[in-house]
């Protein structure tokens, strides 16, 4: 459990397992469908709102992360933009794009498994292929978080082993 506190107020996130085993198993559907392994859930409270798994190679869209696409699904459930009670779980630590989209959507938290630097790893150790190649930004999500105006929680980490698994030629 990490506890983190933002302008006097204490606040808890308590990651679980079970979310994050459907985030890993939407990974592996994108894996299957020839796309990079990385899948994303959104929770509130003890129950998935909504799930995606990535499609930028099936899409041949730079945008169509997990994480985005989970967010925009809970977002159309909701029928709102805001969505300050929900929680992302991803299999690996939002890139940029998708922290940013997590603080305009007022998440209450995101919980990753493998961290940007286990991907840049991944790529420098296979060069040669050219299939998957897990471009980065060497920005992690805490720093980005760290200059927004909403105070998103962050557990990172969390089943590394089991995301880092993921990784794929």
């Amino acid at each position: 459990m990490k506890t983190l506190k933002h302008k006097n107020k204490k606040t808890i996130l308590e990651p679980k397992k079970k979310f994050m085993r459907e985030a890993i198993r939407q990974a592996e559907l994108a894996k299957r469908a020839g796309d990079y392994a990385v899948g994303a859930v959104i929770i509130r409270g003890d129950k998935v709102i909504s799930m995606a798994s990535n499609r930028s190679k099936r899409d041949e869209s730079p945008i169509a992360h997990a994480e985005t696409l989970a967010i925009l699904k809970a977002s159309k459930i909701f029928g709102k933009r805001h969505l300050p009670n929900c929680v992302l779980y991803t299999t690996h630590e939002p890139c940029p794009m998708c922290a940013a989209v997590a603080v305009w959507a007022r998440l209450k938290g995101v919980v990753y498994g493998a961290r940007v630097e286990d991907m840049a790893s991944y790529r420098v150790k296979n060069l040669h292929q050219k299939k998957y190649l897990w471009r980065t930004i060497d920005i992690s999500c805490k720093e980005l978080f760290k200059k927004s105006t909403e105070k998103v929680e962050v557990v990172g980490d969390f089943m590394r082993r089991e995301c880092i698994k993921l990784f794929h030629c």
